[in-house]
């Protein structure tokens, strides 16, 4: 599975945005999908995360109730809808996709795409 992550942007706190993520290759509606973001001279860490269905949908806890993530399999195409926006999210997120075992851990994801970048300014 090749991805494309797009969508990253400078903004204001309490602004939107949309990330999205475009798969080519492998079926990918069969394949679990994640976003994971690094800012600078931290590690990269979780975000959130789709299984193959759209159902269930995992969060990091400082992305709960501001983030939502979902899929369009007809699209090969995964979202994230991030609101309310603090300058801590500032990083580059990343796409990746694996398979069912899967989880928080980067390391078990197969796939990724190239990052983009969200700045959010306060």
């Amino acid at each position: 599975v090749q991805l494309q992550a797009s969508g990253g942007g400078l903004v204001q706190a309490g602004d939107s945005l949309r990330l999205s993520c475009a798969a080519s290759g492998r079926t990918f509606s069969g394949v679990k999908m994640a976003w994971f973001r690094q800012a600078p001279g931290k590690e990269r860490e979780f975000v959130a995360s789709i299984t193959s269905s759209g159902d269930p949908t995992d969060y990091a806890d400082s992305v709960k109730g501001r983030f939502t993530v979902s899929r369009d399999n007809a699209k090969n195409t995964m979202y994230l809808q991030m609101n309310s926006l603090k300058p801590e999210d500032t990083a580059v997120y990343s796409c990746a996709g694996g398979f069912l075992g899967s989880g928080r851990d980067p390391t078990t994801y197969n796939y990724w795409g190239q990052g983009t970048q969200v700045t959010v300014s306060s």
